[in-house]
């Protein structure tokens, strides 16, 4: 379903028990609400949840900013190198009021939040900036941002920024194989096949490189989220893997250093996704995160 939130059109879908508690997931960088996986979802529906995911602004189905048109990632770069203001339509601050708007249209006061990748830097802004909103927090493979920690390897940056060959959907779905291989979990591989089939539909669903590109901007220019971690009383589960090659297992390790009381738990073999062979494993720290009592 589609509501009005923030001033924007966003793609919603709701699952679970209507009476369910109920739980946001706010995804990464670029990807549709389509990469959750449909065996999570399930666990945490099947444990009473009710799990609502949406499309971020300017992904998948939610309203695009093409009038914008594509930033040069060069330009943005090198501006944030040198600590000069870089030209955005949105910051990750704005993408919270957005999930604040789901809440609002869905008529939910108080949720459980779990971010992944982006999706966990706005799930920070959310907690500080309407903690009321926020029963409790659950962080995966995602920073504070910190300019001192260290960034993806060559290998992960190369993917993130390559382009595909082909713009058919052989094609598209061939160079999104190659980067989530490039940041994948080393010890959990996805079966091709399924993963090939996954892709093919999110492609069909809604193929938007730009508005990731936008989202990169909008994640450098959100600049360093350390001074506002401190504020953040709910409590945190810090969930990253170890051999994460696109966010470091450093940048976990910080922000759960960095959030009073939070709980780190690091994954041996997981990098950056969500594998099958991980998702059992990772609903149960969900799952027994939330049971815990708020603060």
């Amino acid at each position: 379903m589609q509501i009005k939130a923030n001033g924007l059109t966003l793609e919603v879908e709701v699952s679970g028990p209507a009476d369910g508690e109920p739980i946001l997931l706010i995804m990464g960088l670029g990807m549709q609400l389509t990469a959750w996986p449909d065996a999570l979802l399930q666990a945490l529906a099947g444990r009473g949840f009710r799990t609502i995911v949406f499309d971020n602004r300017d992904i998948g189905l939610s309203t695009h900013f093409d009038a914008w048109g594509r930033p040069n990632l060069g330009i943005a770069s090198f501006r944030l190198a040198f600590g000069m203001r870089i030209r955005t339509p949105y910051l990750l601050a704005d993408m919270a009021r957005d999930a604040m708007g789901v809440l609002d249209a869905l008529q939910l006061d108080r949720v459980h939040v779990l971010g992944v990748s982006m999706g966990g830097m706005i799930a920070q802004h959310l907690a500080v900036d309407a903690p009321a909103r926020v029963k409790n927090l659950t962080l995966m493979m995602t920073t504070s941002g910190a300019r001192h920690l260290p960034g993806p390897t060559l290998r992960a940056r190369r993917a993130l920024l390559s382009r595909p060959g082909a713009r058919n959907i052989d094609g598209l779905v061939e160079h999104s194989m190659r980067v989530l291989r490039a940041i994948g979990s080393t010890a959990y591989p996805n079966d091709d096949a399924t993963l090939r089939a996954r892709l093919e539909r999110s492609i069909r669903r809604s193929y938007h490189p730009q508005g990731m590109a936008r989202h990169l901007v909008a994640v450098a220019a959100s600049g360093d989220r350390s001074p506002l971690l401190s504020r953040i009383t709910h409590p945190t589960l810090v969930i990253h893997g170890r051999d994460d090659p696109l966010v470091p297992v450093a940048c976990g390790i910080d922000l759960a250093n960095q959030i009073p009381g939070a709980r780190l738990e690091l994954i041996d073999g997981m990098g950056h996704d969500l594998p099958p062979g991980l998702v059992p494993r990772l609903a149960e720290l969900v799952i027994s995160h939330c049971a815990q009592p708020a603060r």
